[in-house]
């Protein structure tokens, strides 16, 4: 198993689903963990079910849309535990976006999951890098999904900011590479999680057919492959794109 002994790591959009898989892995494999959620309650709840296993965690408030919400959430952490070593930028709008076309999407939710999705993102790497800048090491885990690869119909804001994500990873990965910074990007595909609640079961069976792993995917079948890219066993990995879709293709 890969150790996070003592690590500091940041989990954004923690309070449910995959955030949660995410802290609660990195937990048992020793990491202190910032649950930062903009949901309190799931948040506090989150940060205290990891304490009572044991692990040394904090919730903070977290609005990743907002500069001062992401500076205050990064001064606090290096406030409680000295420094910053991992971050992983879960937190987005997914739920419920899908099933309008292009032609049917608002301006205010093509704005609003851009916000969110992708400032969002952006504005939480720019307040947590510069104190991994100070210590010359640090590793950053975007969270994109499989949609951007191929191109989900009827879910073109979502597809949109998920690929800009990717982007967004490669251009990062060189600008903190000289700082030994790392920044890789999972895509995950369709999982059986609280997010994906609304999903048709058709388009369950469609995945599950069309996977070279014919099965649903679970938050623990990603939870795995973040650890490895905050580890030190994946030092000389960065600026890449790791799909965990169960080999999707198409016939």
């Amino acid at each position: 198993m890969i150790k996070h002994q003592d690590k500091v790591i940041i989990v954004t959009g923690a309070g449910r689903g995959l955030g949660r898989a995410y802290a609660e892995r990195l937990a048992s494999e020793g990491a202190c963990i910032a649950v930062s959620e903009i949901d309190v309650q799931a948040g506090t709840a989150v940060a205290e079910a990891l304490r009572q296993r044991g692990a040394d965690a904090i919730f903070i408030e977290t609005d990743v849309a907002s500069k001062q919400s992401t500076e205050s959430m990064a001064a606090r952490v290096v406030a409680e535990w000295g420094r910053i070593d991992g971050l992983v930028t879960n937190a987005g709008l997914a739920n419920s976006v899908g099933g309008q076309t292009y032609e049917e999407i608002t301006v205010p939710q093509w704005d609003r999951i851009m916000e969110v999705n992708v400032r969002g993102t952006w504005l939480t790497c720019r307040a947590v890098a510069p104190y991994m800048q100070r210590v010359k090491k640090g590793s950053i885990v975007t969270v994109s999904s499989d949609t951007a690869l191929w191109g989900s119909p009827r879910l073109l804001h979502y597809v949109t900011s998920k690929g800009a994500i990717e982007a967004f990873t490669r251009a990062l990965a060189r600008e903190l590479g000289p700082d030994n910074i790392r920044v890789n990007c999972v895509a995950p595909g369709l999982l059986n999680n609280e997010a994906t609640a609304g999903v048709p079961q058709v388009k369950r069976d469609w995945n599950i057919r069309n996977r070279a792993i014919p099965r649903e995917g679970s938050p623990e079948d990603i939870a795995g492959l973040v650890s490895f890219l905050l580890s030190d066993e994946a030092s000389f990995i960065t600026g890449q794109l790791i799909v965990a879709n169960g080999g999707l293709v198409f016939h």
